[in-house]
């Protein structure tokens, strides 16, 4: 919370990084080769108030590239959005230390999140 009392906007980024780990680690699927952010896109559409109950985080895939993805996100009530917001991830090998593209089971499961929609909306 900040001196107005709403939530900070380094909070929304921390928020978008717990919903994108629990996303991309779970047991059954997981980028265990790992990946990094390569940048975060954030609009802010309403102020949300400190409060101590929690918000709702819609994401989704909107565009899978050969080395990068892009993970879109929604922070919101029902229908109140506060953020709309994107993150391009790469995938990224810790050990040679440099980006790598997404493997054969990284895509399918990055597919079966992926909104087609979006992602042609992005491209125009």
């Amino acid at each position: 919370m900040d001196a107005y009392g709403h939530v900070n906007n380094a909070v929304f980024v921390r928020y978008l990084e717990e919903a994108r780990i629990d996303f991309l680690f779970r047991p059954e699927k997981d980028f265990k080769q790992g990946s990094v952010v390569a940048r975060h896109e954030i609009d802010y559409k309403r102020q949300l108030v400190h409060r101590h109950h929690p918000v709702d985080i819609e994401l989704w895939v909107s565009q899978i590239r050969a080395a990068s993805f892009t993970i879109t996100y929604e922070v919101k009530d029902d229908d109140v959005v506060y953020v709309r917001a994107s993150t391009v991830v790469v995938p990224f090998d810790f050990e040679a230390q440099r980006p790598r593209r997404i493997t054969a089971e990284e895509r399918e499961f990055l597919e079966e999140y992926r909104d087609e929609a979006e992602e042609e909306a992005v491209a125009a």
